[in-house]
């Protein structure tokens, strides 16, 4: 595809915050011209109906997804809860077999279609097209992301903690087993449904810990970490936490050393030499720490190493915009490879600060 060839591009269940984040972004991608919009509970209204701070774009009606005509897109991103997802994309992928598919639910994340099973409680509904699914975690799978036609693409959760963790496992350089991840997350991980729980009387002036040592990040962490680590066995002890800000992420990842590394001077230098030609990921220099507030908007991943107090430990603390390189951007990231254009298209894009 050249550069300046259009892409129609459809999003399915456009009225939730990953479908407002990627019409945002799209908006100063060279190359995007949406096709068409869905949201059954919002058919027939305008995105400045549900969105008015994108009022001034020039977007179509929201429809129903049974309105939806397949033909007029060539990239659908699918914004729609767990479950229905499958039945959603199984449907375009039998009636429109040449479109890409870049899924933001979890349906396509697990390939084992038993995990899936034991942590979403019911059996896949679309086996065969899992077996297909790539896992969309860019900087990792881009070579296999730029051959595929469905993506399933990363929590953010997943995100933020994967990215400083698995180079270091290819490397050997920290134990795979026993890994402690402490993440905490913003309001809009959530989704924009109406929950009493997320009620700013509920959430504001506090943080608390919740799915814990049952979240289903844990075992997407753990699918990619095993992966890393040549097919063995490993287990993480994952806690997240809901902070009282709208967007963020940042994951503390406490590990231990392992084969030829002496001090956590070693993680950084692998780290830095893993990254350091990525558009979106960045180690900080040693000693300084990373905070939401230095990647809010944008597609960027930034990634601290510090020694633990506890000898042969080292810390790893890492940061995105969940909607953004957790969700839509990252999204957005991978149509580019799967479409063969620059991976910073339309995500060439400065935190806003403060």
């Amino acid at each position: 595809m050249t550069t300046q060839q259009k892409i129609r591009i459809g999003v399915l269940g456009a009225s939730g915050y990953t479908g407002a984040e990627l019409l945002r972004l799209l908006h100063n991608h060279p190359n995007a011209e949406i096709a068409f919009l869905t949201a059954n509970r919002y058919a027939g209204q305008t995105m400045a109906d549900v969105f008015p701070h994108l009022a001034f774009m020039d977007l179509p009606k929201l429809i129903s997804i049974e309105e939806a005509d397949w033909s007029q897109a060539d990239v659908i991103f699918c914004g729609l809860p767990h479950g229905t997802t499958q039945e959603v994309i199984s449907k375009v992928m039998a009636e429109a077999p040449d479109k890409k598919i870049v899924d933001l639910s979890a349906d396509f994340r697990l390939a084992d279609l038993d995990t899936y099973a034991e942590w979403y409680g019911h059996a896949h509904q679309a086996p065969d097209l899992q077996a297909e699914a790539v896992y969309g975690l860019t900087e990792i799978h881009r070579a296999d992301i730029a051959k595929a036609r469905l993506i399933g693409n990363p929590g953010c959760y997943t995100t933020t903690s994967q990215l400083p963790l698995i180079p270091l496992i290819e490397a050997g350089l920290i134990e795979a087993d026993g890994i402690i991840i402490d993440a905490k997350s913003g309001v809009t991980g959530a989704g924009r449904a109406e929950k009493q729980a997320n009620l700013h009387a509920e959430i504001s002036e506090g943080i608390h810990a919740y799915a814990i040592a049952k979240h289903r990040h844990a075992c997407e962490i753990e699918q990619e970490i095993i992966r890393a680590n040549g097919g063995k066995d490993v287990r993480v002890c994952f806690t997240p936490h809901l902070m009282p800000m709208n967007r963020g992420i940042l994951a503390t990842c406490y590990v231990t050393l392992a084969g030829g590394a002496k001090s956590h001077e070693d993680l950084h230098e692998c780290l830095s030499k893993r990254y350091g030609d990525e558009p979106f990921v960045h180690v900080t220099p040693l000693g300084e720490a990373p905070a939401t507030r230095h990647v809010r908007g944008t597609n960027q991943c930034r990634i601290g190493v510090f020694a633990d107090r506890v000898p042969g430990r080292a810390i790893l603390v890492s940061v995105t915009d969940n909607l953004v390189k957790g969700a839509s951007g990252q999204a957005i990231q991978n149509m580019n490879v799967m479409c063969g254009l620059p991976e910073t298209a339309g995500l060439d894009l400065v935190a806003m600060f403060p």
